[in-house]
């Protein structure tokens, strides 16, 4: 049974169009990385999931409408947001505590253990604590909970590449299992391509692309092409192409790899090339220089 099955989904507010008929659907056990230029219905799609906004068309989390069965549903699954929601006053122990208080399913000594792991004391208050440290505190409160659907909104926005590496360790190495999905909307593609099963590229309101990476690794390929065979490989129809400082670099769609053979260089894209490809031309691209 799918964790995730959206069709049609639609969202409007006012005369704006959020959502504008979303497909997806997610199997469990899978990290699935949601990529959209801002304003593309990334964060509009994440609130349907989680059950915080009424929509039209077809929607399943776990089996369940997230709107009208959304207290059941908060059971199965944990929220991380790109903003700090911890009142600034409470000291760490206080949180595990207040957790512990109105979520079944927490388990206040994984989470001393996790905390155990970092340098965030007990006694501390929310307010002295960096930034990265805030968001350890909120990913070990999250990895506490027997959750099976986890759902990460820019979750590493602001920290340095020291914390931003131990969180996805963090999340590989102590959470993650077979039983375990993630949902994780990141403008920072290159960055969590390695811990990714699954990529959805959302572009005004609609999905454009949704694959695995098992699929992505085989199905796309870039040639970076010689001078002399710019023609030919021009000619097998690539989906991009692009200016280096002495070449050009093409990405193509399902070409097999023998007929770019003698071309050029063949290399496997970035997510961000094929973002690029597929969405380019907003000015806003997840994990490129405008």
């Amino acid at each position: 049974m799918p964790v995730l099955e959206a069709r049609g989904l639609r969202k409007t507010f006012g005369a704006t169009t959020a959502l504008d008929g979303l497909d997806l659907t997610l199997q469990p056990g899978r990290i699935l990385g949601l990529i959209g230029p801002n304003g593309s219905g990334k964060s509009t799609a994440l609130a349907a999931i989680l059950g915080l906004i009424p929509h039209e068309g077809a929607l399943k989390v776990l089996d369940r409408d997230p709107w009208t069965a959304r207290d059941a549903l908060m059971r199965e699954v944990c929220f991380i947001a790109d903003v700090e929601i911890l009142p600034r006053w409470l000291r760490v122990s206080q949180t595990l505590d207040y957790v512990a208080g109105v979520h079944p399913r927490f388990d206040k000594t994984k989470a001393q253990r996790l905390l155990a792991k970092t340098d965030i004391k007990p006694s501390a208050r929310v307010r002295d604590l960096s930034k990265g440290m805030v968001t350890q505190l909120h990913l070990a409160l999250v990895m506490a909970i027997d959750a099976r659907l986890l759902v990460l909104d820019e979750p590493t926005q602001g920290l340095d590449l020291l914390y931003r590496k131990a969180f996805y360790d963090t999340l590989l190495n102590d959470y993650l299992d077979s039983g375990r999905t993630i949902i994780l909307a990141t403008h920072e593609i290159d960055e969590v391509q390695h811990i990714l099963t699954d990529l959805a590229f959302i572009d005004r309101g609609r999905v454009v692309l949704s694959c695995s990476l098992d699929d992505f690794e085989t199905r796309y390929l870039a040639l970076v092409a010689r001078p002399e065979h710019m023609a030919a490989a021009r000619a097998l129809g690539p989906l991009n192409e692009r200016q280096t400082i002495d070449r050009s670099v093409l990405l193509f769609d399902g070409v097999p790899r023998e007929r770019l053979a003698g071309l050029g260089e063949i290399r496997t894209p970035s997510i961000a090339d094929l973002f690029v490809a597929l969405v380019g031309g907003r000015g806003d691209a997840p994990g490129v220089a405008a």
